[in-house]
């Protein structure tokens, strides 16, 4: 496990420098890819039950000789040719495991057996330390030919020693006795069964663990909110599923009142509030990005922005995405006149602001695309636009350029305002935000909370439970008065 924990430190697995990985942060990464880890597991054991099925089974038996010496002369009172003949039986019997497996012996057992001598190969033979056994061992898988091999081999070992080796002398010197003979073994010596279905178990958990580590590290995407907090501590201010009525045109706010996913934003609201109380002149910035594009920042900019107004609040949209504008088409209102031309004083405020929907809410297009976008939001006239907003508004809501692409909304939450970072579940990249942590640190700026898009629905019923609690559940969604038609701006520029 500390390896494991090196490992993914040394990676800066999780976007922390010089942060370690505790064992908690390894669980909860196998929890997140436990498939992986599932089918990883499946696999391996189910490698080791088909070597388990389809393996055939080998048996073992041995046979047991023994070596004295072959002279019956000897006195058992003469002492010294009592030892000499034991020296020489150390000697040569040392000798007889080799022998044993040369063609002498093996060729007359291989011919009495009726098989070839090949299949003799196996045979091994072994003389235990300090004694004179030769236990002769044979492999086969046929139990009772393991046990044939075995004593036919040993009776070849004993007449090769006792009629042939020593053909120069009138007797052997050497007697072989079969002491033990070998018998038909009642269990195969392989494959044990409990051993590999033992290494499939244990094998099955280290490749799933390692699997889920490896996508985990080798994953680019954030796939889970947990992953947010790894990077940057925020909370999660909602969580949106992704859904046809938030990728619709205008706010689902006003598209759907009565959806989950209207809910979720009112929640998101609340959440806000909770963090960043309203100050004694009722006003409050709320800067919207995003780490990357296309993660949905201004669906979720418009949708706090009616969430609000549908309160009663004086709500004032902008759209400081200059770069980029995207918040007059969303809400399908003229994006000829903007932010740009007030700030380039082409315009004044009174002339490009729109009413949207209710005449609380209003909506600052951003304009044509400047040239020198940064230029003009870091100007003093844009500092001096926000704070007049903040005195004539409840809310001010921003939704500015995406982090990795430029630092307005540092710049605009250095204003007093809560920074709200949109992310997007697989297509939010780690680098990315490892990038965003960074650079709202250097700047000394806090985040406010996530808004995490485009979760799996399974995942938010768990977290919440079931739709069905949402004025009148899934069968509400998409109804509407009359009353709460979108209202565009009177005149188109």
């Amino acid at each position: 496990m500390e390896q494991v924990r090196e490992i993914l430190s040394s990676e800066n697995l999780d976007g922390n420098q010089g942060a370690s990985m505790s064992a908690m942060d390894i669980f909860r990464i196998i929890g997140k890819h436990i498939i992986t880890m599932i089918i990883s597991f499946i696999v391996v054991f189910g490698i080791s039950c088909v070597y388990l099925v389809t393996s055939k089974p080998v048996y073992s038996a041995t046979s047991q000789t023994y070596a004295t010496y072959g002279d019956a002369s000897i006195a058992p009172d003469n002492y010294t040719s009592l030892s000499t003949a034991s020296s020489y039986i150390s000697t040569q019997i040392k000798s007889f495991p080799s022998l044993i497996k040369t063609t002498l012996v093996l060729d007359p057992a291989a011919q009495k057996l009726g098989i070839p001598t090949s299949m003799l190969n196996s045979v091994t033979a072994v003389n235990p330390d300090g004694t004179s056994f030769i236990n002769i061992t044979a492999t086969s898988n046929s139990a009772q030919q393991a046990a044939d091999i075995a004593n036919t081999v040993a009776e070849s070992f004993q007449t090769v020693v006792q009629t042939s080796l020593y053909m120069h002398e009138q007797q052997s010197p050497i007697k072989i006795t079969m002491v033990q003979p070998a018998s038909a073994p009642s269990k195969p010596t392989s494959p044990k069964s409990a051993m590999v279905l033992a290494i499939g178990v244990i094998g099955g958990l280290v490749v799933g663990v390692l699997a889920a580590l490896i996508k985990h590290l080798f994953s680019r995407e954030i796939q889970d909110e947990t992953e947010l907090s790894d990077y940057i501590s925020a909370p999660v201010l909602g969580r949106i599923p992704e859904t046809d009525d938030i990728a619709g045109n205008t706010s689902v706010i006003i598209n759907a009142p009565s959806s989950p996913e209207a809910e979720e934003y009112r929640r998101i609201c609340m959440n806000l509030s909770f963090i960043a109380p309203v100050s004694g002149t009722n006003s409050r910035l709320i800067v919207v990005s995003a780490v990357g594009a296309n993660e949905g920042k201004t669906t979720t900019a418009v949708n706090i922005a009616t969430a609000l107004a549908e309160n009663g609040a004086k709500v004032l949209l902008i759209d400081a995405d200059l770069r980029h504008p995207s918040v007059a088409k969303k809400l399908d209102i003229d994006g000829s006149a903007g932010l740009a031309h007030v700030l380039s004083d082409q315009a004044s405020v009174r002339d490009v602001v729109q009413p949207y929907w209710k005449p609380n809410l209003h909506v600052m297009p951003a304009g044509p695309k400047p040239p020198n976008a940064g230029q003009l939001l870091n100007s003093p006239l844009m500092t001096e636009l926000i704070a007049q907003a903040l005195h004539q508004y409840d809310y001010v809501i921003v939704d500015t350029t995406p982090m990795v692409v430029a630092s307005d909304a540092a710049l605009f939450a250095k204003q007093g305002g809560g920074l709200v970072l949109v992310s997007r579940r697989g297509l939010t990249l780690k680098k990315q935000l490892a990038e965003t942590a960074q650079l709202v640190k250097n700047l000394n700026v806090e985040v406010t909370g996530f808004v995490f898009n485009c979760i799996k629905d399974d995942s938010r019923k768990s977290l919440y439970g079931s739709s069905y609690y949402y004025y009148g559940g899934s069968n509400a969604r998409g109804k509407q008065h009359h009353d709460d038609q979108p209202k565009h701006g009177s005149t188109k520029r």
